[in-house]
């Protein structure tokens, strides 16, 4: 039996991953009063609003991956600072449509700003944020993600 320690599974890397960058981004927009899941929040829907998208809660949990219970709470609280308006759907009553305030948008851009020099930091083992190996990561990220939780049902 070897004494070296076994090699860490995918799982457990990915996991590794994960949890560094939500500190990292955390620490980074932390002067901007934001934290990492605010931070994915407002990023969303400055993306989403400049494609022309006027978000309901419920589409940006989905976008985000984040609960929607959660993206509610998060919502409410991003709207008592001022940063996003919260309005009823003229279409659906039970949905909620987000939108930027002007504080809000301003707050987005420099949070996006400091959050793309990081990961531009953070990619330099595999060749900054613009180099073909992170090109590549993100794509096997992105199948990684595309894999659904449960396991298709037989019938």
């Amino acid at each position: 039996m070897s004494g070296a320690p076994p090699s860490p599974t995918p799982g457990f890397l990915v996991w590794r991953l994960s949890m560094k960058w939500r500190v990292a981004v955390d620490r980074a927009v932390a002067p901007l009063g934001l934290t990492h899941a605010q931070y994915s929040l407002l990023a969303s829907l400055l993306g989403m609003q400049r494609s022309g998208l006027s978000p309901s809660q419920r589409q940006l949990a989905d976008h985000t991956g984040l609960e929607p219970l959660y993206v509610s709470k998060l919502a409410r609280t991003l709207e008592a600072a001022g940063l996003i308006e919260r309005a009823p759907d003229p279409a659906d009553t039970r949905a909620v449509r987000l939108s930027l305030t002007d504080h809000g948008r301003e707050v987005s851009r420099n949070a996006v700003v400091i959050v793309q020099q990081l990961l531009d930091r953070l990619l330099t083992p595999l060749g900054g944020l613009d180099g073909p190996r992170t090109e590549a990561f993100a794509h096997e990220l992105t199948a990684l993600l595309d894999v659904p939780l449960d396991p298709p049902t037989k019938e």
